[in-house]
């Protein structure tokens, strides 16, 4: 009795086959510059479709050799029933500008309660005419493209000025580093806290 109900366990496992899925033959991905590389999460991404890691990684940073490495540059790849691609490299995202521009780390993590930052009316137009070279904003007046990126700096907190006093703005950006590792001790005490409970 017993040999039957082993046999009939396995006959089972035998049935079940996994499934291949079946990705899409496009993707989108933020890769730093200059920094692609085989590792995870890139990687995988692209053995999943058949794509060879290492001459995609070797054409990715030849093409950004000229950006300096690090900053993250939103790519599109489509994949051709050939095994060969296309990629599309746009420029960094407005929340990387506008990070830079501000001079802060990060965002807020409390938007709307807290200013991670301050960016002048200028610095928004001069994120726009970067911006409107990326083919998703390819028709889009200049005027939207602003109203988009002041959305998305309340988003991250950061506040749009109309001027910069650059006393004011480094008295400000000291505050805040002091607020920051404040934020910082009070996440580590939370984690501590959660770690004695466990």
């Amino acid at each position: 009795m017993a040999a039957r109900g082993a046999r009939r366990g396995a006959a089972r496992a035998v049935k079940k086959v996994i499934e291949k899925v079946n990705h899409p033959p496009f993707m989108k991905v933020t890769i730093p510059a200059g920094q692609a590389a085989a590792a995870p999460p890139l990687g995988p991404q692209l053995g999943q479709r058949q794509i060879q890691i290492a001459q995609f990684c070797k054409d990715f940073n030849e093409k950004t050799s000229n950006i300096k490495p690090g900053i993250p540059l939103p790519t599109s790849i489509k994949v051709n029933p050939d095994r060969s691609y296309e990629m599309s490299i746009s420029q960094p995202p407005v929340t990387y500008f506008l990070k830079q521009a501000a001079g802060a780390k990060r965002g807020a993590m409390k938007p709307g309660q807290e200013t991670a930052g301050k960016v002048s009316l200028k610095h928004v137009y001069e994120i726009a005419v970067i911006k409107s070279q990326d083919p998703a904003y390819e028709n889009v007046p200049l005027k939207e493209v602003c109203k988009k990126i002041i959305g998305t700096a309340h988003g991250c907190g950061i506040e749009i000025v109309p001027l910069l006093d650059e006393e004011e703005y480094r008295a400000f950006l000291e505050n805040r580093k002091v607020e920051l590792e404040q934020q910082a001790k009070e996440l580590e005490e939370i984690r501590q806290a959660k770690m004695l409970r466990l």
